[in-house]
């Protein structure tokens, strides 16, 4: 409860946070009253970018960077947060690395650092901040999949194991916390613009994405964050343990 009586603002961390998804999450969620931690491993710069956008919400911003592969950086990250909003009601797992490296020519620690990225950040991350969840009786996890999960992707067998995992975490989580109050969620975006494949892709590449995509389009950053949206809210309380397929129809 804040000084004046009133109910004090939740708090929601966005790791991967300094554009797109990330960024279209943030931005949303300050919009709906959160105050936000931004995460990003490299790029401050953009993070401090987004911060200043969420100003014009009245809400509070502040930016921690860290590497989520690294389990004690993903502890001080949740920290920092708690200690800035005095909670993480909101975790939101977007931080991923997306390399295409044929399989044979992928070393253990190629290997290891997807997995710790794309997966073991999620774990980390989620063990740290549900105690707090669970002590107020309210949270909300959403962690993120994606197409290289759904089909697999040949040159990102470590994108598809680590995300076949959080989907499997999530599950095990919703079903683990939910009767604390606490839902757990993932969210599966198709074809995003703007996105590296997009803007690298020739033309016939493109053309064949969006030949599988109903809606013939590549999605935006802030369709993603509808869901996520939802899914934190009190409206999205009811909905827990389920994938979101945010694809424009695409075969899931």
């Amino acid at each position: 409860m804040a000084a004046n009586g009133k109910a004090a603002p939740r708090a929601a961390l966005v790791t991967g946070a300094a554009k797109n998804i990330g960024r279209a999450c943030v931005l949303g969620l300050a919009e709906d009253g959160f105050n936000v931690a931004i995460n990003g491993s490299s790029d401050k710069a953009a993070c401090e970018s987004v911060a200043k956008e969420v100003a014009k919400f009245g809400v509070k911003a502040i930016v921690i960077m860290g590497d989520v592969g690294k389990p004690a950086e993903c502890k001080r990250i949740a920290e920092e947060t708690m200690k800035a909003f005095g909670s993480v009601d909101a975790l939101l797992n977007n931080a991923a690395l997306r390399p295409n490296k044929p399989f044979l020519e992928m070393s253990d620690a190629d290997w290891q650092r997807v997995i710790d990225v794309d997966m073991n950040a999620a774990v980390w991350l989620a063990r740290a901040c549900l105690p707090g969840m669970v002590a107020k009786g309210w949270g909300r996890i959403v962690n993120f999949a994606g197409m290289n999960a759904i089909h697999g992707h040949a040159g990102r067998t470590p994108v598809s194991v680590a995300k076949h995992g959080v989907w499997g975490l999530t599950k095990a989580l919703a079903m683990e916390f939910g009767p604390k109050g606490i839902t757990t969620n993932i969210i599966s975006p198709g074809p995003i613009a703007p996105d590296v494949e997009e803007k690298n892709a020739s033309a016939q590449a493109r053309a064949q994405t969006l030949a599988r995509v109903p809606l013939g389009r590549f999605g935006k950053p802030v369709e993603v964050a509808a869901a996520a949206r939802l899914l934190v809210s009190e409206a999205g309380g009811y909905i827990n343990g389920q994938m979101i397929a945010v694809n424009g129809g695409g075969a899931t």
